[in-house]
């Protein structure tokens, strides 16, 4: 027991601040939820049992995602958790991270940052000087992706691309920027292995999720040699759109024009393909304006008692949601 103890003690300040990654944060700010990705060749196989690169991921549902990884401290992370719940925009936050760092050196950390802001998302990322080589972050106006010890710039432009060019929901985006990422030796220290990393995660959140219970949560803590993360993410993916996501393959399926928008009162919409049968006006925080059924390609809606501006309007066949579009009333 004291051998056990002495190991414990002697391991935990690498536990505690081992180096993440390759991750992704992003909104969709159609549907609110918030996303997390990533992962990395080091943690679970440091001491089995931790839940591998999953530790860099706080997501606030409703609110936004943070990733505080590089030499990640439990400390900042709780902080920069607190300061998203305050009001605190992503760049204000990593500033004060910047200013307030747990150790007093923010040149070892690494930030990645997104928020929902009412269907406005903002980003910002942080790639401290001393993180290791490769390290470097890009940032999109609902995405911020970073990583360090990395293959090179390349890692991170393929996430980019992947998670750009991908259509379906936020979390096959995630997913397809993860595997962007699936190159043997992305996380460097993996290139003896045959692989990209050791652990990788998935996460979303739907605004009304609780951070205990989300829409999806999957893990993959630790992998054995040669067989890659990223692959085994991707069949648990598959395996959950087969069954708990199956209102997911119906989703952002929906061809539909909205003339005109922005609009002073009467909107007329044009259904291409995938016939609703019901469509609903909803607000910013949710509340629901208007409920019509539907029969026709083509049908208007009468906005007219609607105070000016940002609504959504969600489509539906029988209980199944298969589409939302913004529109504006002037």
């Amino acid at each position: 027991m004291k051998k056990y103890l002495v190991f414990l003690w002697f391991i935990y300040p690498f536990i505690s601040n081992a180096q993440h990654t390759f991750s992704i944060v992003a909104v969709d700010s159609v549907t609110g939820e918030i996303g997390s990705a990533g992962a990395t060749c080091g943690d679970s196989i440091i001491w089995p049992g931790t839940p591998g690169a999953k530790i860099i991921s706080d997501l606030i549902p409703g609110k936004g995602a943070i990733h505080t990884q590089a030499f990640h401290n439990l400390t900042n992370q709780a902080n920069a958790h607190a300061k998203m719940l305050a009001g605190y925009a992503p760049q204000a936050i990593i500033k004060w991270l910047e200013e307030n760092d747990a150790d007093f050196d923010s040149s070892i950390r690494q930030y990645g940052i997104v928020d929902y802001n009412n269907g406005h998302p903002r980003s910002a990322a942080f790639t401290g000087s001393q993180c290791n080589d490769f390290k470097n972050h890009i940032t999109g106006a609902n995405y911020s992706i970073q990583g360090n010890i990395l293959l090179g710039q390349k890692i991170l432009d393929s996430m980019e691309s992947r998670f750009n060019n991908t259509k379906g929901t936020l979390a096959d985006k995630l997913m397809a920027a993860l595997q962007g990422a699936k190159v043997v030796g992305a996380d460097t220290r993996c290139k003896p292995n045959g692989t990209s990393s050791l652990s990788a995660f998935l996460r979303v959140a739907k605004p009304n999720d609780s951070i205990n219970n989300m829409y999806i949560d999957l893990n993959i803590a630790g992998t054995t040699t040669g067989t890659d993360p990223i692959d085994k993410l991707q069949t648990k993916y598959n395996n959950w759109k087969a069954t708990v996501g199956i209102i997911e393959n119906h989703y952002h399926t929906l061809e539909v024009s909205l003339i005109p928008n922005p609009t002073d009162g009467i909107i007329t919409i044009y259904v291409n393909n995938n016939k609703p049968t019901k469509v609903e006006v909803v607000g910013l925080l949710g509340q629901i304006f208007l409920t019509q059924y539907i029969t026709s390609p083509s049908f208007d809606i009468d906005l007219y008692k609607l105070n000016s501006g940002l609504y959504f309007i969600n489509f539906y066949k029988g209980d199944i949601k298969i589409g939302t579009e913004k529109i504006v009333k002037k």
